[in-house]
């Protein structure tokens, strides 16, 4: 009894984690930046989201590492095959969130730092044509950790022995 409690302790937890890397994914990308760039100028809403990508992307990787640690204990409750899944899943998402946080996104910023507005400096300057690519990756990454989560939140339940 106390060992299937620990294991359901374990695994809820484990859900918990992916539910608010999952949520707080979604509700940033969905949510909090588009009414940012609706609500004001694009030098503005850009500055905006600028200030409060570092929290997320820390927010995302702290929650990745979480996940991954408490995987290893919730694996008793797995089939092999969902426990080698989630495994492969939580690795990438870890090594995308550690390229995004120190390798990405401090490129991304020494490029914005050459823009002088968005308004008004041409799409065509080698910063912009720079910081659109770097842009590109980034959102391309955060959809691939959005799917990756979610992924692992279908994957958990439907694996269970």
């Amino acid at each position: 009894m106390a060992l299937t409690l620990m294991k359901f302790t374990w695994f809820s937890l484990y859900t918990l984690i992916l539910s608010l890397w999952v949520g707080g994914m979604a509700l940033f990308t969905f949510i909090v930046t588009p009414v940012i760039f609706r609500s004001f100028a694009r030098d503005l809403a850009g500055r905006v989201v600028g200030e409060l990508l570092p929290g997320y992307f820390l927010y995302n990787l702290i929650l990745a590492a979480v996940a991954l640690a408490l995987f290893f204990p919730s694996t008793a409750v797995r089939t092999a095959f969902t426990s080698r899944l989630s495994l492969v899943l939580l690795s990438a998402a870890l090594i995308i969130n550690v390229f995004i946080v120190f390798k990405l996104h401090p490129e991304a910023v020494k490029v914005k730092q050459k823009v002088t507005s968005f308004e008004r400096e041409s799409p065509d300057s080698p910063a912009r044509k720079k910081f659109t690519r770097l842009h590109g990756v980034s959102a391309a990454l955060n959809l691939v950790l959005l799917v990756d989560g979610i992924t692992l939140l279908v994957v958990g339940p439907l694996g269970k022995k």
